[in-house]
């Protein structure tokens, strides 16, 4: 069998792999077996966080609208249901900017499902 010598593309693997350990601390940077292990984690936690946080976002607008609808005197779920009753499809992420930002239009909303 033929001898094959991976020098060039073993040595392209290391070097985009040390490329992304840029800035980690200690070995992690420099030596390739800590910085392959210490990127598999960061990546695996960064797949696993970019879902994350938009469950994290969801979240959030749902407690901020809730927030404005107890002021109003209704629940969230409620709230929810009616719009939906209405037909008026807004998100939630455009209800919290509405509830925050605006006010009075998220007032005319809710007399509008009242």
């Amino acid at each position: 069998m033929v001898r094959v010598k991976k020098g060039k593309s073993a040595h392209k693997r290391r070097k985009y792999l040390l490329k992304h350990a840029k800035g980690f601390r200690w070995g992690r940077k420099n030596k390739y077996k800590l910085a392959k292990d210490a990127l598999r984690h960061a990546w695996t936690h960064a797949y696993k966080d970019r879902r994350r946080k938009k469950r994290e976002k969801r979240q959030l607008w749902q407690t901020q609208i809730n927030a404005a609808c107890r002021a109003q005197g209704l629940s969230y779920s409620k709230f929810i249901h009616k719009l939906k009753e209405h037909k008026i499809e807004l998100d939630r992420k455009t209800l919290s900017k509405l509830a925050q930002d605006h006010p009075e239009i998220f007032k005319k909303i809710f007399e509008t499902i009242k």
